[in-house]
């Protein structure tokens, strides 16, 4: 199997991650799960939780590109706020484990997996099974990691990156 991608769906309370490969012109499930943590946790150690997580994830796995969900808009600045420092937590160990980054917006993500930018969560968890052929439905951050995951490897400029390595 080749180019490996991570799926992450940030938060502070739960990570999703999401690793897919490509084999041949197909698209296949490798792992996924949600990193967890307390909400009564200061977020110095949340964020600490996160980064040690996602290295052993990336260690084991070694992923060529990583997609990250790019910053919604908030009406609340707090969580804005948390969002931004997961985020930035992800993309740092991303980028310090060599990885290329990639981000999505979240209207994108759902117009790559369903055909429509405004889908529903539930959508979005029955079309990510069946892209995968996975026989079951994963949490809803993890299969949101895989919808990542799954919009980057959909993303014309990848699919020309595979043609090129291929010709190589």
């Amino acid at each position: 199997m080749s180019n490996i991608i991570l799926g992450i769906d940030p938060g502070s309370i739960a990570t999703g991650y999401g690793i897919i490969g490509q084999k041949g012109n197909s698209l296949v499930y490798v792992k996924c799960g949600v990193i967890r943590n307390k909400s009564e946790d200061a977020i110095e150690k949340r964020l600490f939780n996160i980064y040690n997580k996602l290295f052993e994830i990336i260690r084991e796995f070694s992923p060529v590109y990583c997609a990250i969900e790019d910053v919604f808009h908030s009406k609340n600045p707090r969580s804005a706020l948390l969002l931004g420092q997961v985020r930035g937590v992800c993309i740092v160990c991303a980028v310090n484990s060599g990885i290329k980054v990639f981000e999505y917006a979240p209207t994108k993500v759902k117009q790559a997996v369903t055909g429509y930018g405004r889908a529903e969560k539930e959508q979005v968890q029955l079309m990510v099974q069946r892209l995968l052929c996975l026989d079951k439905k994963h949490p809803k951050d993890a299969s949101d990691a895989l919808s990542i995951a799954i919009c980057h490897a959909l993303n014309s400029s990848f699919l020309d990156r595979i043609k090129m390595e291929n010709i190589k």
